[in-house]
């Protein structure tokens, strides 16, 4: 029981991977806080963050908050990290998982668009790290993983989808200067991406819908690397950018295919690998 007693942050917990990495680290003993925006069952969008929270409940966990909240707006996420502290007396782990997806091209690129994708991704992951800071500090191993891709300046992502890539860059260079700017305070700050997409409501419902789906894995894949990553010692473990597959290699694990939508079909490689 590597996590009993731990206590984690999840925004964007209700579904998806937000929610898979929840119950992974519930099995095995963590404390939960989940923040997310659905509180009424929605058509296209499975679960509540009351529905979630049964689920994590279910799987193991200590004690699961779900928190109704909107990490662009800095009294939202105020309000979160204190009811999280208060509620599971402490905090170990942030999990910066709630992002926005749009890969529409310059030309049609609206700035409400542009402007959803950095307010949640950029600056939603910027300041929720900055409000779980003084409790991380407290933590003897305090972790800060953002659900983000590795750094590079390869012209094809930029060129393929500019605004996206800027907004999920930003989260990957968040993790590069946090990581550098709290090795004094022994935080870990790490980047998780996976090498295939996932089955999310972002592929369902804006990128591929159900061919992209039946192409993709389970938001478990990168569940399982997560609950590797953070049980590592934060202070040797900071300022990198995991892939899903790698970490679980590392682990012992080199078969996938029950992680697989569709076992046996072809996957789709995910963006900016």
């Amino acid at each position: 029981m590597q996590f009993k007693g731990r206590k984690v942050l999840i925004t964007g917990g209700s579904r998806g991977i937000g929610k898979a990495i929840a119950m992974r680290l519930a099995a095995d003993g963590a404390e939960i806080a989940i923040v997310g925006k659905t509180v009424e069952p929605h058509p296209k969008l499975e679960g509540t963050i009351y529905s979630a929270a049964e689920e994590i409940t279910k799987a193991g966990a200590g004690k699961v908050v779900p928190i109704q909240g909107d990490i662009r707006s800095e009294e939202s996420i105020e309000q979160a990290v204190k009811t999280t502290v208060e509620q599971l007396g402490g905090l170990d782990i942030l999990v910066n998982n709630a992002s926005a997806i749009n890969l529409l091209p310059t030309e049609q690129m609206e700035p409400k668009r542009w402007d959803l994708m950095h307010d949640i991704n950029v600056r939603g992951t910027f300041f929720m790290s900055k409000a779980c800071l003084p409790a991380l500090k407290q933590s003897s191993n305090a972790h800060i993983l953002n659900l983000s891709p590795p750094l590079n300046l390869n012209p094809e992502w930029f060129g393929r989808f500019l605004a996206y890539t800027i907004s999920k860059y930003g989260m990957s260079m968040i993790v590069l200067g946090l990581a550098e700017e709290l090795k004094p305070h022994r935080i870990g700050v790490n980047a998780l991406w996976p090498k295939t997409t996932i089955a999310t409501a972002a592929i369902q419902n804006i990128v591929g819908g159900d061919v992209m789906v039946q192409r993709s894995r389970k938001p478990e894949i990168v569940a399982d690397a997560a609950y590797y990553i953070l049980q590592r010692p934060a202070a040797e473990c900071t300022g990198n950018f995991f892939i899903d597959e790698d970490i679980l290699m590392q682990h012992g694990i080199s078969n996938f295919d029950h992680y697989a939508v569709n076992p046996g079909g072809k996957l789709m490689p995910d963006l900016f690998l």
